[in-house]
């Protein structure tokens, strides 16, 4: 019986044994063969990787930075803006080394001869002077000649054709900008432009709080009416100087505000216009805009 039950537990060990062996072999095989079999479809995913030569374009950007658009160059030179110079383009007025261009967005290489409706252009570069106008001298040319022009005061400061944004009258003093650049001239001279300007007033009496309240509600103006952002007395001054703050560049305006209220109006002095100020600029001399101020001029 020992002898028996012993085989029994011999034979049943090796039995048992064997086949706990023998089993994980193929299961190993099998866990060896799926991991080699999926190593080959990652590397397609690797090769994607190559997209990452799409910024080689913008690499070559650099070396066009001397190139300008054909539109731009055109309103440089101060024949008209931008947008007049497109229809231009369109219309093949515009050509350039002899032959007519009527593309959008040509951009015109250094040493490119530009003929613009029969006419070489010479792009100026864009100067922009800040005025601080004394009284005596005018912006426009057909006033009577004892009074000279406001051009002669800002002669010195570049050879570019520069020209006043705005106009002044004789008795009008202060802030006034000149420019070569068409696009910006032209912009100040929109009636909606948002860049504000703030003058001081010198009336011939004093101004009467009622009429100082009913100014700063807005004034009717030949049928239009005008917003006024601000208007206070002057601190430190008689009643009779008033600031006053609109987006208007039109003096004359600021003159017919109070002669609508029956006042005379002795002087008018710009001491601010969209942003710049007559610090450090005495009458009678003018500066150059700095490189932020024209940013500044440009976002408005």
């Amino acid at each position: 019986m020992n002898n028996s039950g012993g085989n029994k537990r011999g034979g049943s060990r090796p039995n048992s044994s064997r086949p706990s062996s023998n089993k994980p072999k193929p299961a190993m095989d099998k866990r060896a063969q799926g991991p080699k079999k999926a190593k080959p479809t990652a590397k397609p995913e690797v090769v994607t990787d190559k997209v990452a030569k799409k910024p080689n374009p913008t690499a070559k950007r650099p070396k066009n930075t001397d190139e300008i658009r054909l539109n731009k160059y055109i309103s440089n030179s101060g024949v008209c803006s931008r947008r007049d110079a497109d229809i231009y383009i369109q219309s093949g007025n515009v050509k350039v080394n002899g032959v007519p261009v009527i593309e959008m967005g040509y951009m015109v290489k250094p040493g490119d001869v530009v003929n613009f409706d029969g006419m070489t252009l010479n792009p100026e570069k864009k100067e922009y002077i800040l005025l601080n106008k004394p009284k005596n001298f005018t912006t426009s040319f057909d006033e009577n000649e004892m009074h000279r022009n406001v051009a002669e005061l800002v002669r010195a400061a570049t050879n570019a054709k520069i020209q006043p944004v705005g106009r002044m009258d004789k008795n009008t003093t202060g802030l006034l900008l000149f420019t070569n650049d068409t696009d910006m001239i032209r912009k100040f001279s929109l009636p909606n432009q948002r860049s504000s300007k703030v003058y001081q007033v010198s009336l011939d009496k004093n101004l009467k709080y009622e009429d100082l309240e009913k100014i700063a509600g807005g004034v009717t103006l030949d049928n239009h009416r005008l917003f006024v952002e601000e208007i206070s007395y002057v601190d430190g001054e008689p009643k009779t100087e008033i600031g006053l703050k609109l987006r208007t560049a039109n003096v004359k305006v600021v003159r017919a505000i109070f002669e609508s209220f029956k006042y005379d109006v002795l002087k008018i002095d710009r001491v601010a216009f969209a942003g710049l100020t007559k610090k450090n600029l005495p009458r009678g001399n003018w500066r150059f805009l700095t490189e932020q101020e024209i940013i500044n001029l440009k976002n408005v």
